[in-house]
């Protein structure tokens, strides 16, 4: 149960704060702290949930399972989109014909386009440990 809250909390915060950092269009370095976190909550989580399964305890929803694992396989696959978001970005782009100025306008693109592709996995990984939590014994 207190991991459980652990993901929320720390998805919530993480979430929050990079929705809020995200429409200032002010890449956060607290985010990546926060959304680490929230990931290592989100691991745990699951370790545990796969360990409880293996044991024979099941929740008396079924779906609760799914509702649990699913925010690891978004992790990875907002992982996955957060690599392609920055590819996308420097694509055609020689980083050293550019000036300084040019070259920070490109890592703050990147950056923000990261953070919302990060924050809105966060915020679906809630969505679904909100879920989990309410299906849950």
């Amino acid at each position: 149960m207190a991991v459980g809250v652990a993901v929320l909390a720390t998805n919530g915060v993480a979430g929050g704060w990079g929705a809020v950092a995200w429409l200032r269009k002010d890449p956060s370095v607290w985010f990546w702290y926060l959304l680490r976190a929230a990931q290592g909550a989100v691991v745990i989580q699951a370790l545990i949930g796969f360990g409880l399964l293996a044991q024979g305890m099941r929740a008396p929803d079924s779906l609760h399972a799914v509702y649990g694992f699913a925010p690891l396989a978004i992790t990875l696959v907002s992982e996955g989109m957060r690599v392609g978001v920055a590819q996308r970005e420097l694509d055609d782009v020689d980083i050293d014909d550019l000036d300084r100025g040019q070259q920070i306008a490109i890592a703050r693109r990147v950056a923000l386009a990261e953070m919302g592709v990060m924050t809105i996995g966060v915020l679906m990984i809630l969505t679904l440990a909100l879920r989990a939590y309410q299906t849950g014994a």
